[in-house]
This record gives structure tokens, sequence and C-alpha cells, in this order.
């Protein structure tokens, strides 16, 4: 329960439905209620699709590449550690966001269920890698079922959030949802640095 518990903490804070939708709101401005709750559906369902394929095909992945898993929890920490630098900043970059090109190409386009929201802005670099981690360090059939249902809850709470957009765009504003974003940065800061210390005590045990 610890471990799933953690991978949950991790993938909620990386996938951060709560930056996200004040984004899906901005986007799709202008577009009725219908075409936002089927976009939001079918961006939530394309990125479960994306981060399940990834959850079981991973840890295959990883050896088909040659890469060890104390490798992978290394790198994968450094890359969760770049992403909680940026939530603490308050900064946008491609790890969890559309560049600037790529929002003004989604503001032009009617349906942007799959890019950009599906992908980068759910399912995106660190969501995937969390999935691959979480696949890296999954054990007997009942770990695999409770990290399905982690990124099946993620899944769920960021549809929640999407279609509550509106809302949480008019409660929290932009500065709000900085703050929350520094907070869940924090934490995520610590967590990486864990990861990195676990890949690099499986690396040299002694």
């Amino acid at each position: 329960m610890e471990l799933l518990l953690n991978y949950f903490v991790v993938l909620f804070i990386v996938v951060d439905p709560l930056g996200v939708a004040p984004l899906f709101a901005s986007l799709t401005r202008g577009a009725g209620v219908a075409a936002q709750r089927h976009m939001a559906l079918r961006a939530t369902a394309l990125a479960t699709a994306i981060l399940l394929v990834f959850f079981f095909v991973g840890d295959g992945l990883l050896r088909l590449l040659g890469i060890g898993i104390p490798a992978f929890r290394i790198a994968g920490g450094a890359l969760l550690f770049l992403l909680a630098i940026d939530m603490v900043f308050a900064r946008q970059s491609g790890l969890r966001s559309a560049t600037e090109r790529e929002q003004a190409e989604a503001e032009h386009k009617r349906d942007i269920s799959v890019f950009p929201l599906a992908f980068p802005l759910i399912a995106g670099p660190g969501a995937l890698t969390t999935v691959l981690l979480m696949s890296a360090s999954a054990g007997g059939l009942g770990v695999r079922a409770g990290m399905v249902a982690v990124v099946l809850a993620v899944s769920g709470l960021s549809l929640l959030a999407l279609l509550a957009a509106g809302r949480i765009l008019r409660l929290i504003g932009e500065t709000g949802a900085n703050v929350l974003s520094r907070l869940f940065g924090l934490v995520l800061t610590a967590l990486a640095v864990q990861y990195m210390l676990d890949g690099i005590h499986a690396a040299f045990p002694s």
C-alpha cells in the first residue's frame, strides 16, 4: 500500500489535473459544453491508453534496450527532479506542457483532445517516465493490479478536473494554480531524489 500510495502521489503531481484544467478551459473557450465534454472524455481515454501501454510494455522495453532498473531509476528520478524544479518556480516547459507554438496551433484547431491535451498535457514525458518506473517496480500480480488502479484513479481525477475546468479557473485562478504547483513541486522534488538514491543503492549495494 505504501508503494502504491507513493506512485499515486507522484503520478497525480506529474499529470497535475488542477494545472491542466485552466489551460483546457482557455484552449476550448467558445466551444459548447457538449464539445468540451467530448474532448475531455476522448483525451483522458487516449491518455489512459497510452499510459497503460507504457506500463505493460515498459519492463520488456527496458530489457530489449539493455537498460538496467537501477539506471532507469536514476534517469527517471533526474527527469522528475527537473520537472519538480519547473513546478516550484512555476515555469512551463516541454516536460509538462505544450510549447507556445503548440498552444498557438491548438487554438486554431476545433478538437484539441488528441494534441495537445492527451499528449503532452496529460500523458507527457514525466507521466510516461513515472509509469515506466512503476512497471519496473511492480512485483506480483496484486501489485501490478494496484498500479493499474493508480493509473485509472489519476485518469479519473483528470477527467473530473477537465469537466469542472471552468469552475476551477474561476475558483483558484492562475495565481492559485501556481501556488498549488509549487507545493506539489516540493513534494515531487523529495520523491525524485529518493528514486535516484534507490537507483544508486541498487547499482552500488556496498
